[in-house]
């Protein structure tokens, strides 16, 4: 736990040191950003801008060249829309998977809720497996628990690629914190070590925009799980929403939004710019006091 005059509460990690590929973390003292690298034509922020491999392998490497900590390579957006199968969807991520872990040591996650796919690209090089769907299928956390891999589990709803029309929670932190809690049970059960375990409540993710801005508010009440908790609010549609922008004018929001998460106890951001965002990150790992100024040097 972090305790400092004037700073908020940070809830304390069961197990806030890990090693992912190369890297290492200290989440009590780290905030990770993570990189977006969408391979599909129809991405909800940039439709499609790195669809082609040579595009989709650039933007990672460029992604860790500008200070990114973790890229994350998806190749089936979460919204609803036709089946991709498992062959198209490992089509698309293994070579950038591939490609990746060949010219960086960053750390390398893929998007799938699908067991097949995150084998392949485990034993290619990834590090991590974002599930969005919170093990919706039942045999991906024994293909995590049988590798050195992570897990991120995160709340939805909807089977995968199916709509999910308005949503409706009584008490949105509480039901996404006890949905969560069971899906740690779920994968520790299935031999994933807890130290190998991040969390996501999944803004927008079957919710609407004031849920999610309410679950942003209660963000602490998910953090307080004592798991490494991921932020991913980067540009999506509450954001937006919220303060009247178009996909492309919702950096400074969805910067904010980071910012609130992380002062509530988030310690990985999931980003689009990652300029901009690793910069806001080290300035609040400099005020938080988990790291020294780069340098000291005014009214010295």
């Amino acid at each position: 736990m972090h305790e400092a005059p004037g700073l908020p509460y940070l809830p304390p990690l069961a197990h806030p040191v890990r090693q992912l590929g190369t890297r290492h973390f200290d989440f009590d003292r780290r905030i990770a950003v993570m990189a977006i690298v969408n391979r599909t034509p129809d991405s909800f922020f940039d439709q499609g801008a790195t669809f082609t491999l040579d595009r989709a392998i650039d933007r990672a490497v460029a992604a860790a060249d500008a200070g990114a900590d973790w890229v994350d390579i998806g190749g089936a957006k979460f919204a609803p829309g036709p089946e991709i199968s498992a062959d198209d969807e490992l089509d698309r991520v293994l070579p950038v998977v591939e490609a990746v872990a060949a010219r960086s040591d960053v750390v390398i996650s893929v998007d799938t809720f699908r067991a097949s796919v995150a084998a392949a690209c485990i034993a290619a090089g990834a590090h991590v497996v974002n599930d969005t769907t919170g093990l919706s299928d039942p045999d991906l956390a024994d293909v995590v628990a049988a590798s050195g891999a992570s897990l991120v589990i995160t709340h939805s709803l909807a089977e995968p690629r199916k709509p999910f029309p308005h949503p409706h929670y009584d008490d949105i932190a509480a039901e996404v914190r006890s949905f969560l809690e069971a899906r740690v049970e779920r994968a520790l059960a299935a031999g994933v070590p807890a130290d190998r375990l991040f969390l996501d409540p999944g803004h927008d993710l079957n919710k609407n925009t004031v849920q999610s801005l309410e679950l942003t508010r209660r963000m602490a009440e998910i953090t307080s799980i004592g798991i490494p908790t991921l932020a991913a609010v980067s540009n999506k549609d509450f954001v937006g929403e919220s303060i009247g922008a178009e996909k492309s004018d919702r950096l400074e929001g969805s910067i904010a939004a980071a910012t609130t998460c992380v002062l509530l106890g988030a310690r990985v951001v999931r980003m689009h710019d990652v300029r901009a965002s690793v910069a806001a990150m080290r300035m609040l790992e400099a005020i938080l006091g988990f790291r020294e100024p780069v340098q000291a040097l005014h009214n010295v």
